[in-house]
């Protein structure tokens, strides 16, 4: 039977063996990078759509454009690591900013939709992730 060795080099051994102290650090970091990017384009088609094809003049606040946001990396009990664009809430008025979100995504009678979520999920899914990966490289350049 044939027997193989290899033989890592020692930087690498060693930046792997520091990544993995180092990693309640870095996925945070990792993720605020590439929910940024979703947030960008989640924000630029929410102020295209906002106002944009009425019969009437838009009585937007601004206050929507205003609460979107993006959480900061928690870790649910799975062990998976999340970042979430939504919405801060209630609104001065009383009323759900994801309620106000939604109407615009999907329409009500009377009301036609102009989709901003979907379409920036899939415009922004490959720039999220060379994001991503640029940071990575890079945090794992400075150990």
């Amino acid at each position: 039977m044939a027997k193989v060795t290899m033989k890592m080099p020692e930087d690498f051994l060693l930046k792997v063996s520091r990544l993995n102290d180092k990693t309640d650090e870095i996925v945070p970091r990792v993720l605020k990078a590439g929910g940024e990017v979703v947030l960008d384009k989640v924000k630029s088609n929410l102020n295209s759509a906002i106002g944009s094809d009425t019969k009437y003049p838009s009585r937007s606040t601004g206050e929507l454009a205003a609460a979107l946001g993006l959480s900061s990396a928690l870790q649910d009990r799975d062990g998976n690591h999340n970042v979430k664009v939504g919405f801060s809430e209630p609104r001065r008025d009383g009323s759900s900013n994801a309620k106000i979100a939604n109407i615009i995504e999907y329409g009500k009678s009377g009301q036609p939709a102009k989709p901003f979520l979907k379409p920036a999920r899939t415009t922004s899914r490959k720039p999220c992730i060379e994001a991503m990966k640029a940071k990575l490289d890079e945090e794992v350049n400075k150990i």
